[in-house]
């Protein structure tokens, strides 16, 4: 009788252990939406990602990647993966609907270095804003992926702040970014991005600003001649999963996907250095000329206008930032 339960209870252990085990390890397939087109780094880098994490668990878990915004806008993504309706995206200083320390990935004049935005966007401060996103926003940072650097397009070379000197400057409708060329001396004009060719072409505007990649995808050398090198924005974008997710896996799953986004970073970061490389030689193949400018100049003048355009949550950072 004795043996019998015996047997009876072994067994039942060991359907139990047969029953939680799959429990714990079951297939799952993940699906990343982002903005980019299937040329851009971010875009590899997902696959990447993608790839990586299939191997790590031995194609437990999946990932479908969808450029082109194909299963929605960067907000709509945002909002599913809040929801429980969409896993992962590519997404950065937006997330500052929700989590205030998210403007910090894009202060103009903030980082005069990608060596000093990798110091911050991996070290104290980036952590924090992590932290805020993955309390406020119920989103997930994983991994980062740098952005080129926002340069100035005209056709006359610009060295010095005085040299704008009312140039009609076409910028995005952010009030930080619309004061902080008027402080310099342009006349910034916010436009859609999609208006701006024709607008440079009929001389509604002068100039322009914007990373290499977009400089050249939007045939601006047609329309300019200088690419002033002020690189008065530098900044990153998370690579991100919904907190939701992240809490269904177990732990051997999420060391996985946080070796897999490793991974994807530094894959990214190769990408994005052969890139920029590449672009500046193809845009000086198309006739535009690179100018050194006096980045320092811009800066100190940009200071104030800076400063009172950031909340009062990250304005103490943004000092610390620019005293550095």
């Amino acid at each position: 009788m004795l043996k019998r339960v015996c047997k009876c209870l072994l067994g039942a252990t060991v359907a139990t252990t047969l029953l939680s085990g799959p429990a714990l390890s079951q297939e799952m397939t993940l699906k990343l939406g982002h903005l980019a087109n299937e040329e851009n780094t971010w875009h590899k880098a997902a696959v990447k990602f993608g790839e990586e994490l299939s191997d790590l668990t031995d194609g437990e878990i999946k990932v479908e990647v969808y450029p082109n915004e194909s299963l929605g806008s960067e907000m709509d993504l945002i909002n599913g993966m809040q929801l429980g309706t969409a896993d992962m995206t590519i997404t950065g200083e937006s997330l500052q609907n929700w989590a205030p320390k998210a403007a910090l990935l894009a202060i103009p004049y903030a980082y005069t270095s990608l060596d000093e935005m990798d110091q911050v966007a991996s070290g104290e401060i980036g952590e924090e804003i992590e932290q805020q996103i993955i309390e406020k926003a119920q989103i997930r940072p994983i991994a980062y992926f740098a952005r080129g650097p926002r340069n100035l397009t005209s056709n006359r070379p610009i060295k010095t702040p005085e040299d704008l000197n009312g140039l009609k400057l076409r910028v995005p409708n952010v009030p930080l970014f619309v004061d902080v060329w008027k402080t310099l001396g342009a006349n910034p004009t916010p436009m859609a991005f999609s208006e701006v060719f024709t607008s440079l072409q009929n001389g509604t505007i002068d100039g322009q600003e914007n990373p290499l990649a977009l400089i050249n995808s939007a045939n601006f050398a047609e329309v300019q001649d200088y690419v002033n090198l002020t690189e008065h924005v530098r900044s990153w974008i998370y690579l991100t999963i919904s907190e939701m997710t992240w809490q269904e896996m177990t732990d051997a799953q999420q060391d996985a996907v946080m070796e897999a986004a490793k991974r994807a970073q530094a894959y990214e970061r190769k990408l994005f250095l052969e890139d920029e490389k590449e672009l500046k030689q193809t845009l000086k193949e198309k006739g535009m000329e690179f100018v050194e400018v006096d980045k320092q100049a811009f800066a100190d003048k940009a200071r104030d206008a800076v400063l009172s355009n950031v909340s009062d949550e990250i304005r103490p950072t943004v000092k610390k930032l620019f005293d550095k």
